[in-house]
């Protein structure tokens, strides 16, 4: 099964939309691996990362600690993430094609009804259940170019509404 997260409570077909990603017109899913990702508002900043193969021991000491997932977001997201309600649609994979097998992206080009949707009210607690550290930083910065520059496994996920960079170093 794929997934697609939504604040959006009467979803009950994915037409597909223009993405500046594909060359045509896609219903966008993510497998349940990363579905944790996007167990936040739509446009919440948030860095998040795990180990791989490839990791270094010291990359995990660092970065990652006992944790086996991380998702950080800015302290001023979190009011809203506090009080948002999400519904995850469960999503038929027959259409669907996968693009990014790192950041378990896929994609169909024809309309999709979901199998069944599950409504989070608490999504912090969800996160929790699955075994996501989640870190409330007051700015993502250092985290995310530290993280960029290791060799763990990693999803930036919408900068561009996170707060501007400080001169502050991730020690």
């Amino acid at each position: 099964m794929l997934f697609h997260v939504s604040e959006a409570a009467d979803l009950s077909r994915f037409d597909p939309r223009p993405s500046d990603c594909t060359a045509n017109p896609v219903v966008w899913a993510i497998d349940g691996e990363r579905l944790r990702n996007y167990l936040l508002p739509r446009d919440c900043p948030r860095v998040t990362f795990y180990a791989r193969s490839q990791t270094t021991a010291a990359d995990k000491d660092r970065l990652l600690g006992v944790a086996s997932a991380v998702i950080a977001i800015e302290e001023g997201w979190l009011e809203r993430v506090r009080r948002c309600r999400l519904y995850c649609y469960h999503l038929p994979p027959a259409t669907f094609e996968c693009i990014d097998e790192c950041a378990g992206y896929f994609v169909s080009p024809v309309p999709v009804l979901p199998k069944r949707v599950d409504i989070f009210d608490d999504v912090i607690s969800e996160l929790q259940r699955r075994n996501v550290e989640i870190r409330i930083l007051p700015n993502l910065w250092p985290l995310r170019d530290a993280v960029v520059a290791s060799s763990l496994q990693f999803s930036i996920i919408r900068m561009r509404n996170a707060l501007p960079r400080t001169n502050a170093i991730l020690t």
